[in-house]
């Protein structure tokens, strides 16, 4: 029996090298795209693979054996980043083909790949996740169940050997790809019962150096010589304290911002709480974290800024000060915290190290803020998981505090290049992880539904065509004549509604009138706000009043001095005539006899100066 399952796997062996023969005919591209198209390697009575012998255990069995044999010898022989390395790519993908129809187990291939991945160097690796990536909809495609664990086994295996400081981007494919893999409510990445990684520890020197610092020192400058004074008790000048240790009262007091020295047991004390915000539960720990990450938020205000640039060589620690002009902030490199005291420094200035810091209180934040009374008052917090459900309750004036620190983290975010496009990131991210910790409250309710069935949808697109389709309309309802309605008279009815003698426009007349009985009214109104309704309503009516009669009316406009000589425009012309010729000069006739008695008083006046 043995001896015949080596025969077969001899015999399969070479119908496998044969298939591969015919695909370096059928694919000239030595590269992993394009996918083989392995139905062009047989004719259309051929069968890829001979027939089963035995049971079909047994001959997936030997074509899987047959497969290794040949996928350990040109591994053996053959370097990823040569041509011929192509033969391994057109034997998966020849496998895949088998594996969809039932001829060799679904899950060779990504066991073969997984192998793959442990035999390759990192650059190596990056080529075979090119085909993972290329290949993921064929490969997820039929009984994706049995590879879900092949695929969550190789991947971790993979994030393991991966730097997060030198193949973040490596690490971000391999993620994105294990996100596309699975199913958006699948429990395997969801972590039901709320566990923090307390085992991400951050080790820091705890004793503080002995050296003398130079902040501990100020220089004075007498008679133009520079003096070293020491501040007296260590209180700087510079923090509204003269010399002799009496409060300055012309120093404006300003906030309080530490020294490199002082704040850096306090900054990376704040990773306890990071990695376990259940320290925060506790007010003396609560109250330290308050004061750490205020200080640490003046401090990053208080420093210059600097941000990392990749160099043109493709040399990592290039960095450049933000008044240089240089507008990318686009780096690969994420280190792991370096904790020396002789780089704190250093750290506190990089733009890309406060935003790490600034963006993980942001979500410690959140998470603090879901603990106050309100919030455990909503019904998924009522109906949690025990697990996920918390005695604690955050007090209101925490809650105060949380929020404005909160407020102030995301305005210094906004700031520096880019600000705006990445605190909207960060901002987008932790709205979806809210709604991602109520779903796992809500004990993970299926996100995906059932597809509706042909037979309801048919039944569903029958009733709406029904419930909107044109009905007729009866001439006569309830005692109305709707005839004017139908296609017949639409035309007409058009014309009638066009009729000119269905609409008037008021006469400036009727306004005036009506501004006179407003008049009345306002004399007899009670309350202010009644006077104050008729005076509004005056004024609209005499806007109107005015507007009509400008149209015939505007050179009487002179007439008016305000609303109540309003109707001072509509009055008969003979009025004025009347009126001119009051206050007109007299007649002719008139005129005479005023000059006549002018003259005899002259001549009155030169008789006496003859006397």
């Amino acid at each position: 029996m043995a001896t015949l399952d080596i025969e077969l796997a001899q015999a399969m062996t070479y119908r496998l090298q044969e298939l591969l023969e015919r695909a370096k005919h059928v694919k000239k591209a030595t590269t992993v795209d394009p996918a083989l198209p392995v139905s062009e390697l047989v004719g259309e009575d051929e069968l890829l693979l001979s027939d089963a012998v035995g049971d079909k255990e047994t001959h997936k069995s030997i074509v899987e054996r047959a497969a290794r044999n040949i996928f350990y010898d040109i591994l053996a022989s053959t370097p990823i980043d040569h041509p011929a390395f192509v033969q391994i790519w057109n034997l998966l993908d020849i496998l895949q083909y088998c594996g969809d129809r039932d001829q060799c187990y679904s899950g060779l291939v990504l066991l073969l790949v997984e192998e793959l991945l442990d035999s390759q160097s990192i650059d190596g690796c990056r080529i075979v996740f090119d085909f993972l990536e290329s290949r993921r909809e064929v490969l997820i495609a039929t009984n994706s169940k049995n590879k879900d664990l092949v695929i969550l086994r190789s991947c971790n295996e993979l994030l393991r050997r991966l730097s997060r400081a030198e193949d973040a981007v490596f690490c971000g494919r391999v993620y994105i790809f294990l996100f596309q893999s699975f199913p958006l409510g699948d429990k395997s990445s969801v972590n039901l019962r709320g566990e923090f990684h307390v085992e991400n520890v951050t080790t820091f020197e705890v004793s503080a150096q002995t050296s003398e610092k130079a902040e501990d020192r100020m220089d004075v400058d007498v008679g133009g010589e520079a003096e070293a004074v020491t501040a007296p008790d260590g209180v700087r000048e510079e923090d509204g304290i003269a010399k002799s240790g009496a409060p300055d009262q012309n120093v404006k007091e300003k906030p309080q911002t530490l020294d490199t020295d002082t704040l850096y047991p306090i900054f990376w004390s704040l990773q306890h709480a990071f990695s376990n915000p259940v320290r925060l539960f506790s007010e003396e720990n609560f109250n330290d974290f308050k004061k750490g990450l205020e200080a640490t938020l003046a401090k990053f205000k208080e420093v210059p800024k600097v941000i990392q640039a990749p160099s043109p060589e493709g040399k990592r620690g290039v960095k450049r000060k933000l008044d240089d002009g240089y507008d990318e902030f686009a780096s690969t490199f994420n280190p792991k915290y370096l904790t020396s005291r002789d780089l704190f420094k250093l750290e506190l200035s990089d733009l890309a190290f406060q935003r790490h810091i600034l963006v993980q209180a942001l979500i410690l934040i959140d998470f603090i803020l879901s603990l106050t009374e309100k919030s455990k008052k909503k019904p998924y917090q009522v109906n949690a998981q025990k697990a996920l459900q918390y005695s604690f309750t955050l007090s209101e004036q925490d809650t105060e505090w949380a929020s404005g620190i909160k407020n102030s983290i995301a305005n210094y975010l906004q700031e520096g290049p880019d600000g705006k496009f990445y605190y909207r990131m960060v901002d987008t991210v932790l709205s979806r992880d809210k709604n991602w910790v109520r779903w796992k409250m809500e004990n993970c309710q299926p996100i995906i539904r059932d597809r509706v069935s042909t037979a309801d949808f048919l039944e569903a697109k029958s009733g709406a065509q029904k419930a909107y389709s044109s009905r007729k309309v009866r001439s006569t309802l309830a005692g109305l004549d709707l005839r004017f309605l139908s296609d017949s008279e639409s035309a007409s009815g058009l014309e009638r509604l066009k009729d000119l003698d269905r609409y008037v426009v008021p006469s400036a007349e009727s306004f005036a009138e009506a501004v006179a009985g407003i008049e009345l009214d306002m004399d007899l109104a009670m309350t202010e706000q009644e006077k104050e309704n008729l005076g509004e309503a005056k004024t609209s009516k005499t806007w109107r009043a005015l507007r009509i009669a400008s149209k015939d009316k505007l050179s009487l406009f002179d007439r008016i001095e305000d609303s109540k000589s309003l109707e001072r425009l509509f009055q008969p012309d003979t009025v004025d005539d009347t009126a001119a010729e009051e206050s007109a000069p007299t007649a002719p006739e008139g005129r005479d006899a005023v000059l006549q008695e002018q003259q005899r008083a002259e001549g009155d006046k030169r008789a006496e100066g003859v006397k």
